[in-house]
This record gives C-alpha cells, structure tokens and sequence, in this order.
C-alpha cells in the first residue's frame, strides 16, 4: 500500500480511536483481527487518503465501514457518500454495514466481505 503523508495529528486521532472502537467494531476486529478471516490482513482504524477509515484489507483494496444510525442523517449521509466517491476514485471498494447488522448476523458480515473479495480476485 502507497502511504501519503499522514498531519500527525490525523495519525494521534486514528491511534485513539483504536483504542476506543465501538461494540460493532469490536466485534468485526475479532473476526478479521490476525488473519482470522480466510487469510486475510485487515488493519483498523487506518488513515487511507485523507481519512479515518475504520478496518481496511490493503492486499485486496477493500474498506469496511461501520456507521451507527447517525450516518442515516444529513449532512452525515452526504459526507459518508463523498468520502467514498473519493475513496473509490483512489481504486478502493468500500463497504458499508450497520452497526445493528455486525451486532446481530456477524456471520453474513464476514460471508459479504468474503464474497467481494471473491469477485475482485477472480
């Protein structure tokens, strides 16, 4: 992964929030944290072109975000989808779950991250 310049104080807010992840988020990390998903290298909580992103697979240029309920709102809902535009734009593939669906069917998180990745190997 090509790393641009992280402002320090981008890489001490990414650094906090890893300490500080939701219980959704907790709960993908433990799925994809060393290796544990098929293989596959996820980070967390990673500045990818100018943001936060909150778990990135760079071997296979795919972001997942987990949005509470605020991002249903505006101007949150603008944001999230200019943020990605940008991000896509930078040849990434983003996916987005609600907190409520990590929380509840984690299994068919995992199977949708896994089937993504399978049609961009392939």
């Amino acid at each position: 992964m090509t790393h641009a310049p992280v402002p320090p104080q981008r890489r001490a807010n990414a650094k906090r929030m890893r300490k500080a992840l939701t219980e959704a988020e907790l709960k993908l990390w433990n799925e994809l944290r060393a290796h544990r998903l098929m293989g596959l290298g996820f980070r967390r909580q990673v500045p990818v072109a100018g943001f936060i992103v909150d778990f990135a697979c760079p071997q296979h240029r795919l972001i997942v975000e987990i949005d509470g309920s605020q991002h249903a709102r505006e101007p949150n809902a603008v944001y999230d989808e200019a943020r990605t535009r940008r991000l896509e734009a930078d040849n990434w593939t983003v996916l987005r779950f609600w907190n409520d669906d990590v929380l509840r069917d984690i299994d068919n998180v995992c199977l949708h991250i896994l089937t993504i990745i399978g049609r961009h190997s392939s």
